[in-house]
Parts: C-alpha cells; sequence; structure tokens
C-alpha cells in the first residue's frame, strides 16, 4: 500500500498543484483536509476539484466554531494586536486548521502532512511549529522549500496544473493574494506590493466599502458581554459565530476594519498588504470600552503589556506552548467581572462610543465628579502629592546644592 500524505487544502493555485506533485515525486496517496473557519463561498465546488486533481478523498471540516470559542476569543480578551494595526486573522486560524490536519492524519494513518505556504511567509512558521508541537513524529513537507518544486511563478504553476488536466477557476492576473475567514480578509500582491502605491478599494474590498461610500447616516449598536465573552448585538441573544457574521455586515456596510499595513513577518522581511477585519474590529472596541470601567490601573496596565505578547505569540505560530498557556490564563483571570452592556455608533469608517454599563463598573460619581463628594476630600492628596513626588524635590535640591557649590 502507498504511504498517505495529508495536505492542507484550500482549492487555490498552490494546493492544486500540489496534489499531482505529491503524487509524481513521492508516490503518495493524497487525503487534502480543508478547514472550513468561515471562507463563505471559497468552498464552492471544492470536493469535485480536489478529486479531479488526483486527491483520493477531501475533508472538509467545519471549524468555525472551535475557531470563534478557543481562538478569536483568547484574542478579543487580550486585545491582541500585532504592530498597533493587524488583529490577527491568518495567524489565529492556523493552529486551528494545524489541530485538524494531525487529527485527520492520525485516522488516516498518513507517515506526512504537506502545506504549499511559501519559503517567504509567516503561515510556513505557524503550521510546522503546530504539528511539531501536535505530532512530532509526523514529517512536515514545505513543498516550496523543496528541491523537487521547480515551479517558481503563477504562471508556471498554472500550466502545470493544464497539463495535469487541472481545471482552475482563476487566472495568472486575475486576482490579489487572498485569505478569508470569518474573521478577515487579506490582500496582498497587484499594486499593493509597491507601497508607493493607493490601493485600487473599488477593485479590492469584498466585505464592505470604504468610509466615503458608506451611508450619511450613523447606525447606533447594542452588545452585551458576560466574563468578557460577547453575547449579544441589539438584544438578539447569538453564539459567537453569530455574533462575528452580524458585526461583519454592520461593519462591512459603514467602512469599519479597513486598513493598509506594512508588517514585519517573523523571517525578517516587510511585506504589505490591506485587511477587511469589519466585525473583529467592532468587538475589539467594544469589548475594550467595557474592560475601561472595569479593570483597575494596574491590572489595566499590565494586561496591555501581556497583549502585546500575546500577539507576537500568536503571529509567530506559538500557538501550542506553555507561554501562550500561561499569558492566557493571566488574560482570562482579568475577565472574571467584564460583564455588562455596550453602545456605541458606526459612522463612516468610526466607532463612535455612545455609553457603557456594568454591574462591577469602578467609575464612581461621587469621587469622580467635579462636585465635591462624600467619598474623597481634596486635602487627602497634598500628602499623597508630597510623598509621590519625594524624589523629584530631592533631587533638585541636591542639583542646586552642587551647582552652588560649583560657584
Amino acid at each position: 500500500m502507498k504511504e498517505k500524505v495529508v495536505l492542507a487544502y484550500s482549492g487555490g493555485l498552490d494546493t492544486s498543484a500540489l496534489i499531482p506533485w505529491l503524487k509524481e515525486n513521492f508516490d503518495y496517496e493524497v487525503i487534502c483536509v480543508c478547514g472550513n473557519c468561515g471562507q463563505a463561498e471559497e468552498l464552492d465546488g471544492l470536493e469535485e476539484r480536489a478529486l479531479s486533481s488526483g486527491a483520493s478523498k477531501l475533508y472538509i471540516e467545519d471549524l468555525t466554531d472551535e475557531f470563534c470559542n478557543d481562538f478569536i476569543i483568547p484574542c478579543v480578551q487580550a486585545h491582541a494586536v500585532y504592530e498597533n494595526k493587524y488583529l490577527l486573522g491568518t495567524s489565529m486560524a492556523r493552529p486551528v486548521i494545524a489541530k485538524k490536519l494531525v487529527e485527520i492524519a492520525r485516522k488516516e494513518g498518513a507517515t506526512a502532512i504537506c502545506h504549499g505556504a511559501t519559503g517567504k511567509g509567516n503561515d510556513q512558521i505557524r503550521f510546522e511549529l503546530a504539528i511539531k508541537a501536535l505530532a512530532p513524529d509526523i514529517k512536515i513537507i514545505a513543498a516550496w522549500r523543496n528541491d523537487k518544486w521547480t515551479l517558481r511563478s503563477r504562471e508556471e504553476e498554472i500550466e502545470y496544473c493544464k497539463a495535469h488536466g487541472i481545471n482552475l477557476p482563476f487566472s495568472a492576473d486575475s486576482s490579489y493574494s487572498r485569505d478569508r475567514n470569518l474573521w478577515h480578509i487579506s490582500h496582498e500582491g497587484l499594486e499593493l506590493e509597491d507601497p508607493a502605491n493607493e490601493p485600487n478599494y473599488e477593485h479590492l474590498l469584498v466585505l464592505g466599502t470604504t468610509p466615503e461610500k458608506a451611508p450619511d447616516e450613523g447606525e447606533y449598536v447594542t452588545m452585551t458581554f458576560e466574563s468578557g465573552v460577547p453575547t449579544s448585538v441589539n438584544g438578539k441573544k447569538m453564539k459567537v459565530a453569530d455574533i462575528i457574521a452580524e458585526l461583519n455586515r454592520l461593519g462591512g456596510k459603514h467602512g469599519i476594519g479597513i486598513v493598509d499595513i506594512v508588517e514585519n513577518r517573523v523571517v525578517g522581511m516587510k511585506s504589505r498588504g490591506v485587511y477587511e477585519t469589519p466585525g473583529g474590529t467592532i468587538l475589539y472596541e467594544a469589548h475594550q470600552q467595557l474592560e475601561e470601567l472595569i479593570l483597575d490601573r494596574d491590572t489595566y496596565a499590565l494586561k496591555a503589556d501581556l497583549g502585546n505578547k500575546f500577539a507576537q505569540i500568536v503571529y509567530e505560530g506559538k500557538w501550542f506552548t506553555p507561554l501562550r498557556e500561561a499569558v492566557q490564563a493571566f488574560i482570562e483571570s482579568t475577565q472574571k467581572y467584564v460583564t455588562g452592556e455596550v453602545k456605541f455608533k458606526l459612522y463612516k469608517g468610526n466607532i463612535i462610543k455612545a455609553g457603557t454599563t456594568s454591574p462591577y463598573s469602578l467609575y464612581n460619581e461621587s469621587i469622580a465628579s467635579f462636585t465635591t463628594g462624600d467619598m474623597y476630600d481634596h486635602h487627602d492628596a497634598e500628602g499623597f502629592i508630597n510623598l509621590f513626588g519625594l524624589s523629584c524635590k530631592v533631587r533638585a535640591l541636591k542639583m542646586k546644592e552642587a551647582a552652588d557649590a560649583g560657584k
């Protein structure tokens, strides 16, 4: 019997070419696995394409709820943003897909897992670190780093597929290089390869519109959270996946969550892309709006630092590590009382606060109001300032003493 290889399959150009390539060069039986994280119409016709390309079978595994509950929510709670802009849409999805690849490989008795990530990108790291952590005994085939892979352009891959009777629903220059799931869609290539070029948003956008073309009237949205997890939108209780889908609809309509980024990849190079994350942008903002009321100053500050660290961990593909578990444990401990209601207005690319309430709010009007309340004595500030500024005063006196001695 032939050895089996599990192929991370998207139905795109690279993975379509990989099926005959794996059979020709390794004599493998190719089993394709597609993790459905909310790619929508990208899944249409996938099984027919995989089998006609030479795969023995295709698994399309619905990972949407697991992706949302176990991977997206921890990032939202951490407010994990890579380099101040990127909401980790691709980064979050890779570990849940890799986990499923390993599961199917075990089920099928496969000896290898193959991916089509290039040798220049981050995804090769994310897939391979996850596979190494979950199945160190399984061989990893990274086609773009393999000496037997001689296809060096989209044009060559298309010709290779045609020569093997594979009909592709796209051409070499018809589209951007995209990655899509329920959380976001990324765009790279074409005019975006030159940072001097303005993105062609008329041609590019998939999930929404530009702020200029958004409605002239704003729209109010109300959300509720329980222990840091979103539970409803506009009074309707929904599971997390449905909440993200609804926020995508609302955010896309109002031009929310479009960012043009030049980011630093793990391998050292800079890359430019445009990301659409309408629902995710709203969810991050709403969650933080609630946290502002609830977390004390020191916890809020440390959480911000660890949120940046969490973003780096996720971006670098280190999900299945003790470090991620430890940082997430801290983040989760801060979410116990992040419960309440958030209201905001969406208007031409902006998310405008419109009121936040929580039974655990630390905001106390009697203390914070400009009107003197019973719980705060202005005189208490004098002793605090004297102690808080003591080091400044001592240094100033010493500097004056030194200056006087030098005259």
